[in-house]
């Protein structure tokens, strides 16, 4: 194939790349008119080129490494982090003051006298009418009106796992019906409003009477789903 010759401006800038920067000189003047040629090359605006360096020019750029793309996802990261950390700090936080609250308003409510099938202080508390009035004025709860459908409406939870606030049941009138219920505080000791002539009280699961009738402990649906949060 034949090599087509280069053009005037082609061979042009051919010869500035490779001679360098262009010199202003004082070219004679034409004999014949007594003015310089059109084709000079010491043109002002030919003498402020800058020279065309490649190698200079790639050695000045910056080409983003891959740490320094990825590094914005690591704040995010953390970000999201911290949000879920915040969120479980909140609900064991809400946990837990659920937990004083029940406690606490169960004691204000020690020496009560028992009254089978009452319902409030000023006449007195069966026990699972003590336990009902202690969830609803504390926290807020609704929970059913006997021990043992207080019993069936809870979730198990292990003896070892029993925290405050946690149902006790236990079998008074022989061993196949749930018929007392008391709120467990804690290290094995509960407060409940256990008999006629009696009032509300703090007992031990360990005391003979109440480790043999013990039948298990129960946490109440809406305890169990703050609990989760946490």
């Amino acid at each position: 194939m034949p090599i087509k010759p280069l053009t005037a401006a082609a061979a042009l800038v051919f010869v500035l790349l490779a001679s360098g920067p262009l010199q202003a000189k004082s070219l004679p003047a034409s004999p014949a008119t007594g003015s310089t040629p059109a084709g000079r090359f010491d043109s002002p605006l030919l003498v402020q080129l800058p020279v065309l360096d490649p190698a200079t020019a790639l050695a000045r750029s910056v080409v983003p490494d891959a740490a320094s793309m990825l590094a914005p996802a690591q704040p995010l990261a953390d970000a999201a982090a911290d949000e879920q950390d915040a969120a479980t700090a909140a609900a064991s936080a809400d946990i837990t003051d659920l937990r004083k609250s029940l406690i606490a308003m169960a004691m204000k409510l020690r020496d009560t006298r028992y009254v089978r099938g009452g319902r409030d202080p000023s006449t007195g508390f069966d026990c699972s009418g003590f336990v009902r009035y202690v969830f609803a004025h504390a926290v807020g709860m609704q929970l059913p009106h006997n021990s043992a459908s207080q019993f069936l409406a809870g979730l198990k939870v292990n003896r070892a796992d029993m925290q405050p606030g946690d149902l006790v049941f236990f079998r008074t009138h022989g061993k196949r019906h749930i018929s007392h219920v008391g709120i467990y505080i804690s290290n094995g000791r509960f407060i409940h409003s256990p008999a006629s002539g009696k009032s509300v009280e703090i007992s031990s699961l360990n005391e003979g009477y109440w480790a043999k009738r013990f039948a298990g402990a129960k946490r109440p649906e809406a305890m169990a789903q703050v609990a989760a949060k946490g």
